[in-house]
């Protein structure tokens, strides 16, 4: 199994965007803890992380043949990428949303999931953990 985790803009800046809201490790810490889940699950994975809506379509429908299934966290296109939701329906790959903090508690424009409406589960709030269970929520579907 081959899992892409995408990564949406402003996400490079982990650690130093609202550290408050975000936390305080990198966005390499991040990769790395997702390279090591997908190590422990012994899931192949490709990272990527854009600041360009259009590279992120690109990306997703470049994985058509290639990946099992998709981890997106749209960042902010969360809330306005609707060419997001259609590559993602295009392809049709399993996919699964993660937002480290917890979108629902925070302003009402936040509470609109466009690439959501393409994904099967959807894990906020959780920091680093919610891509662990995203990872393991589509390896569980795979068997």
């Amino acid at each position: 199994m081959k899992i892409l985790i995408i990564n949406g803009p402003n996400l490079n800046l982990l650690g130093l965007r609202e550290p408050e809201i975000y936390g305080k490790q990198s966005y390499a810490d991040l990769c790395a803890y997702c390279q090591s889940v997908c190590d422990g699950l012994s899931v192949g994975c490709e990272i990527f992380q854009s600041n360009h809506e259009g590279a992120i379509v690109d990306k997703i429908q470049e994985a058509y043949g290639c990946f099992d299934g998709i981890v997106i966290n749209p960042a902010a296109y969360t809330h306005t990428g609707v060419a997001i939701l259609d590559a993602l329906k295009a392809v049709a790959i399993p996919a699964t949303e993660v937002h480290l903090s917890a979108v629902s508690e925070r302003e009402a424009f936040r509470r609109v999931s466009y690439a959501g409406m393409a994904c099967k589960k959807a894990f906020t709030g959780l920091g680093f953990e919610g891509y662990r269970l995203a990872v393991e929520y589509l390896v569980g579907r795979s068997k």
